[in-house]
């Protein structure tokens, strides 16, 4: 016997329990499951209707889990705090679409949330915020995106739209912003959703597993760079100082020399980090701690080590910009006036806006810029975050879901 099922039909409707069943196929959702009969085979759809008020594959009633890697409670990574597990299938608002994670980069801003150098804001939840996926359902007042389309998340996962800030073109500093994989649900997981207006379309150039670091590292590296004050038309033989050479270092260096920049590279760890900024054109590499030949315009700390900011300092031009490119930061200890004095500045930078998103993408992808990356699995999130803590990943992890 062979029973032909409509489209959009699905739950073994019409069978009756001695009905013998050959086998049919039908492929309405990605998530699907098989039962037996006699020996054959049918469909049964877990997502049998749209939701009322939307577009897309998913149940208001839905019961189907997915899984995802959860933090239930603080810990240094090396205990491995991340539980591989199933989790509640999220559930797309009216301004929300859904995306079907296929990649997801992992970021120091992680290793942070997971051992709980940023404060707990939301227990249990999924970190991750450098996310490449497809679009699985759209909100009924979400616009923008298609089915299937391919799209972005990153850190920045809405704003409140109201406060002198936002209004002011800083929504980077919003007051009542979310975060995601901290205040939200984030990547480490098959599926995630999120606010259609804070979701980046994708350059057709980049792969998901190239294009996830760009979510997050490359688009604080561009911030970062631009927080340094040198002008467009100063690019050409600007020298730029590097302090920390992990994801973020190797898409800045790239967009810097394609500006016209000589970049200066001060990391540790000589196979991986120093090796790499060298092919990637670094004017000079040497230790974390080593005085660049030349003073530098401008620098940019990406790792977060207080200790590097006199050393960084110690080696910028007068009327230089120090920028601090993490969230978190070890202490800085005191140093003499005389480094900063000539008119030097220290600044961090702050989330991003969705513009520095936009902005960075469209470079990146120009130029292009090229992510070296090391990919695991996501059941291996703990692995990679160690390899991460440990300086182990050379160019940028991400988690291939």
């Amino acid at each position: 016997m062979i029973l032909p099922l409509p489209l959009g039909e699905g739950r073994g409707e019409g069978l009756r329990e001695n009905d013998e069943i050959d086998i049919f196929f039908i492929f309405i959702s990605p998530k699907r499951e098989y039962k037996n009969t006699r020996g054959g085979v049918y469909f049964v759809d877990p997502h049998p209707n749209p939701f009322p008020k939307g577009r897309g594959r998913k149940s208001p009633q839905s019961e189907v889990d997915m899984k995802a890697c959860v933090l239930n409670s603080p810990q240094p990574v090396d205990d491995r705090p991340l539980e591989f597990t199933d989790a509640p299938d999220p559930e797309p608002a009216a301004d929300e679409v859904l995306l079907r994670v296929r990649a997801c980069g992992i970021c120091r801003t992680d290793l942070h949330v997971v051992e709980g150098e940023l404060p707990v804001r939301r227990t249990p939840v999924i970190p991750g915020h450098q996310i490449v996926g497809d679009i699985a359902g759209v909100g009924s007042e979400a616009n923008g995106f298609e089915l299937g389309q391919r799209a972005g998340v990153a850190w920045l996962h809405q704003t409140c739209g109201a406060c002198k800030f936002c209004r002011s073109g800083r929504e980077n500093l919003c007051e009542r912003a979310e975060f995601t994989g901290w205040t939200k649900d984030g990547g480490y997981a098959e599926y995630i959703t999120a606010p259609a207006t804070f979701v980046y379309s994708l350059p057709d150039g980049f792969d998901d597993l190239m294009a996830a670091p760009l979510l997050c590292a490359g688009i604080i590296g561009y911030r970062a760079l631009r927080l340094t004050g040198i002008e467009k038309e100063q690019w050409s033989g600007a020298r730029l100082g590097i302090y920390g050479f992990g994801a973020a270092g190797h898409v800045v260096i790239q967009l810097a020399r394609a500006r016209g920049a000589e970049v200066y590279v001060c990391t540790r760890d000589r196979e991986r980090h120093q090796a790499l900024a060298a092919e990637l054109g670094a004017e000079w590499v040497g230790g974390a701690k080593d005085e660049p030949p030349a003073k530098l315009d401008g620098s940019i700390i990406f790792a977060p080590a207080g200790e590097l900011v006199p050393v960084a300092l110690q080696a910028l031009e007068k009327g230089g910009v120090l920028v601090l490119g993490g969230i978190h930061m070890s202490a800085i200890p005191t140093f003499e006036y005389s480094l900063i004095y000539g008119e030097r500045t220290v600044r961090s930078v702050a989330n991003n806006t969705r513009d520095d998103g936009r902005e960075f993408l469209a470079e990146a992808a120009s130029i292009p810029v090229r992510t070296h990356v090391q990919e695991f699995p996501l059941e291996d999130a703990n692995e990679a975050l160690i390899a991460l803590k440990h300086d182990a990943i050379r160019g940028a992890g991400v988690l291939m879901i």
